[in-house]
């Protein structure tokens, strides 16, 4: 797990300065605290060998003919190979070079057909089987590679970039197009430590924003500025940079019988039960210490279990706890340490937004409203004490229908089948007199909620429960200069076209199929990446190993959710490594109670950075509007803090991020 960052530029540009690359690369230290190395296309030039190279110190000139090339910086964690997994690296003449970040399972299963085609391995690391790789596939090389990964190649044979990002994306990699370089980085705060670039905020961005929580890939906050979406490669030659998806997963092709199918629910069973070991096993390996996330769910618990039945010592697990009772599940976590005899450590921590706001900010580059990042960071940061890697349970509940969102579209269904007077009498009228708490999660809150929505077809119906803002409330706050330069653009596309993925299948499957594609990758993922590579620490996902994945896609609705039983076939098909009371558990959020912040020790923070004059005059929101749902939310009328929250880490993300300084971004 590591941070790259670096460039690539054709003959009509200058070459990246080497001071800059090792800014770029520096910037990405907390990714990478164990080594630090570089490449530059000029050395090559020169005739310096690869072992030169890599140890080459940046602060040589950048200068160098004028001819198309690339630089390369690498800031490395060790994990696996610790005394020669050096990078860049190359091949054995020099003429491809890899930065890569990630991890890549199956390196061990690749090796032996690699060297039968006489390809020489000087490392023990699963990088240099990416170099040999792409020397036998080009692009290709990506389809073979099990794990997580984000890296950039430079090709010197045939000048060109190749960049690519893993299937679910849990790596990131954002990169800046310009007419004759490209720009690319692990973070965005990499390619913001090149001189002479305008920090413009994207209004289409920030529309985004405020819909999802986050900044949906390709888009970037900054204009000028993309994300590489996941399961997608890019190629920069001559001036042209091309960008190619290379994976879907299968939501369309719904196994129904044949083949492992052909005794149904139980072959079903026994093959998710083959593939998820597999998946585990394969992230076992590491030469550092190695642990797992163990939050007491359905999805943690499988995966520690697992571990633990193929480890030949007790799994290291970590939980962390709240002192507030709706937000602590120590008790859970507690109970699976037991049953599955792991070496459990618990932290008890009392999260201050505060105390973690500047690092939080600093942190994920664009502005990221999830709150529970604050929570994910203090696991992490506990976790790291003891070890390097964990494992955890993300990807559970969007593969097997867990959140229970996915119950509400299920009633969804049903209501578009009642007769055309029923669905008026309840979105007209019933809805209405619901009463309901100021507690934006109460029960009654999310039944209006769900009722008032069920007029929509069913595609924007799930947009509206999940936005943070909806379209409505977005035209309200909108300053009207600011709205008119969003003629055009339109936020739910996003999600509607994820949509199409997989039009044939039933309608939850495809809401789930969506949340892959979108919530997943752009809100889970970037999360846990965030947070655990800011303390060094690897994350690694079992349940996203692209063949469980494929697996799930493919699997009927019926198996997952049934009669309002989530998980059904995970819970069944692993009942042995779940206590009782873990298997009936509801789904509990891992959040932060951030109504009762802003209306205590958030509320003069709020209130200075959202009513102050600073804020004001950017001229993207109506004051009278953030006051608004300031004071509704203080004298307890509504329940803003999500929204509230989304307004606040975005005017601090532009008051850290939007003014350039002279010196570092670093915090």
């Amino acid at each position: 797990m590591c941070g790259i960052a670096g460039a690539s530029w054709t003959a009509n540009s200058p070459p990246l300065d080497l001071a800059v690359l090792e800014r770029m690369t520096t910037v990405l230290s907390h990714r990478g605290p164990d080594d630090a190395g570089y490449f530059h296309s000029t050395w090559a030039a020169s005739g310096m060998t690869a072992a030169a190279m890599s140890s080459r110190s940046a602060e040589a000139s950048g200068s160098g003919s004028a001819a198309p090339g690339a630089a390369l910086g690498h800031r490395r964690l060790s994990i696996i190979d610790l005394s020669t997994g050096h990078q860049p690296l190359s091949n054995e003449d020099g003429s491809v070079w890899i930065a890569f970040n990630g991890e890549i399972y199956n390196y061990r299963e690749l090796i032996p057909e690699l060297e039968s085609r006489g390809h020489r391995f000087r490392t023990a690391s699963d990088t240099e089987v990416i170099v040999h790789l792409y020397e036998e596939h080009g692009p290709a090389c990506v389809e073979r590679l099990r794990g997580m990964f984000a890296f950039a190649i430079w090709d010197d044979r045939q000048k060109v970039l190749f960049l690519a990002r893993d299937r679910l994306g849990k790596k990131p990699l954002f990169y800046r197009r310009e007419p004759d370089r490209v720009l690319f980085g692990s973070e965005l705060k990499a390619l913001l430590e090149v001189p002479g670039i305008a920090r413009e905020i994207d209004p289409q961005a920030v529309d985004e924003y405020l819909t999802y929580q986050y900044v949906p890939h390709p888009h970037c906050i900054l204009r000028g500025f993309s994300k590489l979406p996941p399961a997608h490669w890019a190629t920069f030659r001559d001036g042209v940079f091309e960008v190619r998806k290379y994976w879907t997963p299968p939501f369309e092709e719904e196994v129904d019988g044949g083949r492992w199918m052909a005794d149904g629910y139980a072959g079903a069973k026994k093959r998710l039960r083959e593939v998820l070991t597999e998946a585990v096993r394969l992230r076992l390996r590491s030469d550092v210490p190695l642990g797992a996330f163990l939050s007491g769910g359905v999805d943690s618990t499988i995966i520690v279990g697992l571990m633990q039945q193929l480890s030949n010592r007790p799994v290291q697990t970590y939980s962390i706890g709240f002192p507030v009772a709706s937000f602590d599940e120590r008790s859970y976590a507690r109970e699976a340490a037991t049953h599955l005899g792991t070496d459990h450590h618990e932290f008890v921590v009392k999260p201050s937004a505060l105390d973690s706001l500047p690092k939080l900010i600093w942190h994920y580059d664009e502005p990221f409203a999830d709150s529970s990042a604050i929570p994910t960071m203090s696991l992490c940061e506990m976790t790291r004490r003891n070890v390097t890697v964990a494992l955890s349970g993300d990807g559970g509940d969007e593969l097997f229908a867990g959140y229970e969102r996915y119950r509400a579209v299920q009633l969804g269904q049903t209501f578009d089948h009642l007769p055309r007077w029923c669905r008026r009498l309840i979105t007209a009228r019933l809805w209405q007199k619901i009463p309901t708490s100021v507690d934006q999660k109460s029960r009654g809150r999310r039944i209006k909620r769900l009722l008032g929505a069920l007029a929509e077809i069913p595609e924007r119906r799930y947009l509206n429960w999940v936005s943070m803002f909806g379209e409505s409330r977005r035209r309200e706050l909108y300053h009207p200069e600011f709205a008119r330069q969003l003629a055009g653009a339109n936020a739910a596309e996003f999600l509607l076209q994820a949509y199409t993925t997989c039009p044939s299948r039933d309608f939850v499957t495809r809401t789930t199929c969506v949340d892959v594609l979108t919530y997943l990758p752009c809100d889970i993922l970037t999360k846990v990446d965030i947070a655990s590579m800011a303390y060094g620490l690897e994350a690694r996902s079992p349940f996203l190993d692209h063949e469980v994945v494929e697996l799930a896609s493919r699997l009927p609705i019926e198996f997952k959710l049934s009669r309002g039983r989530a998980k059904r076939i995970l819970i069944d098909t692993f009942a042995d490594l779940l206590p009782p009371s873990i298997r009936r558990r509801p789904k509990m959020g891992f959040g932060v109670p951030l109504g009762q912040w802003f209306r205590n020790e958030l509320r003069p923070l709020l209130e200075d950075v959202l009513l102050d004059q600073t804020s004001a005059a950017r001229g993207l929101f109506d004051p009278a509007v953030v006051r608004r749902l300031i004071d509704e939310h203080q004298r307890q009328q509504w329940d803003h803090s999500y929204r509230l929250w989304c307004l606040l880490v975005l005017e601090l993300w532009m008051r850290k991020f939007l003014v350039p300084t002279q010196t570092s971004l670093v915090a």
